[in-house]
């Protein structure tokens, strides 16, 4: 965040933005318009962005063209990349080919909307790039984005995970970048469960982090592609799940975090739920806790405190919590077919608390 908590965070753009403007550039330059700096493109949802050229050259046939991404205030993985489009005329009756340049990832399992072999170019920057083509009046054309050091950023995302290889996705539905929507991220989970259902697994997990992904790997012998990294975002995957079913689900995370889901809360972000520590001193008197523990609990600093004290004097503090926990994610779930299990960690993986 830039600019003091009175400052509107700044919007960006999507790679998908990025690259219709570096085709729109191409086109011009072949249609014999010259390489228009900086390109104007209309988004998706009305308006327009403009984006300065980075690089750009043209030859007999084709034509190359390159945009920086710029994310806004949103920490954005592909902020700064630079997307590139080479746009190569092709033979009459050919129609639009999309193909993955270097950096550009290629899809290898099935469950997203893009077939098996096919670049990672999503459905709406394929729209937004074709219709700069019928614009410019040319049907028959290979389209190819890249991205210098797309293999690496995308290490950083759940590509490799999703099974798309090679490269980042060029995403995007709008054009635009809002910082901290959360809206990526709650698009990768249902990517995640698309995936695992499209290859047939009957269970996954969600996690709220890496050491409780590690921790319900180990338990369960999951690989990772059963893994769903929900991250705060427990709601937005039962959400999901309630439509799109999977046989199990386990939910995993650290004490605090699934204390908050006990008690109801679906986003577990420290800005928008808090630990209710005199929910869970209540809980421990419901236990029989000794009264003592129970007026030290009610005195605690934070969960971890009180999840010390309940382990200290063996009350089974983590798994009424996860109790508590799957009675929720049921009520989330509704009536699908989903069975749920939830297990609680410590901050090194530690287990205390399974339910369901």
């Amino acid at each position: 965040m830039t600019g003091g908590p009175d400052k509107a965070l700044k919007t960006g753009w999507t790679t998908g933005a990025c690259a219709t403007a570096a085709v729109r550039a191409c086109l011009k330059a072949l249609t014999g318009k010259g390489f228009p700096d900086p390109v104007d493109i209309v988004l998706p949802g009305g308006g327009t962005a403009s984006f300065a050229l980075a690089e750009s050259q043209l030859g007999d046939g084709w034509a190359k063209a390159g945009v920086v991404k710029d994310a806004g205030d949103d920490p954005d993985v592909t902020h700064g990349a630079l997307i590139v489009a080479t746009v190569r005329l092709a033979e009459a009756g050919t129609g639009l080919v999309f193909k993955a340049g270097p950096g550009v990832g290629t899809v290898t399992k099935p469950g997203l909307p893009l077939g098996v072999g096919q670049p990672a170019i999503n459905p709406a920057p394929r729209q937004m790039m074709a219709a700069q083509a019928a614009q410019a009046g040319l049907a028959d054309l290979s389209i190819e984005i890249s991205v210098p050091g797309g293999e690496a950023i995308a290490a950083k995302t759940w590509n490799p995970r999703l099974g798309i290889m090679g490269g980042i996705s060029i995403l995007g539905t709008t054009g635009i970048v809002v910082p901290y929507s959360c809206s990526a991220w709650i698009h990768s989970i249902q990517s995640g469960i698309d995936v695992a259902r499209a290859c047939g697994l009957t269970h996954v997990a969600g996690c709220v982090g890496n050491t409780s992904e590690e921790a319900v790997k180990a338990l369960y012998g999951l690989g990772d592609q059963a893994i769903v990294d929900m991250g705060d975002f427990v709601g937005g995957m039962l959400k999901y799940l309630r439509t799109h079913p999977i046989d199990r689900v386990t939910v995993a995370g650290g004490f605090a975090k699934l204390s908050k889901l006990a008690t109801g809360a679906m986003d577990l972000h420290s800005k928008r739920s808090q630990v209710d520590k005199a929910w869970l001193a209540a809980r421990l008197e419901d236990l029989g806790a000794d009264p003592s523990v129970v007026v030290q609990a009610r005195a605690a600093n934070t969960g971890l405190e009180i999840l010390e004290l309940a382990l200290t004097h063996h009350v089974p503090l983590g798994d009424e919590v996860a109790k508590c926990c799957v009675r929720v994610c049921r009520d989330a779930l509704g009536d699908a077919p989903v069975a749920v299990d939830v297990a609680v960690f410590d901050r090194s993986g530690g287990l205390v608390g399974r339910g369901g």
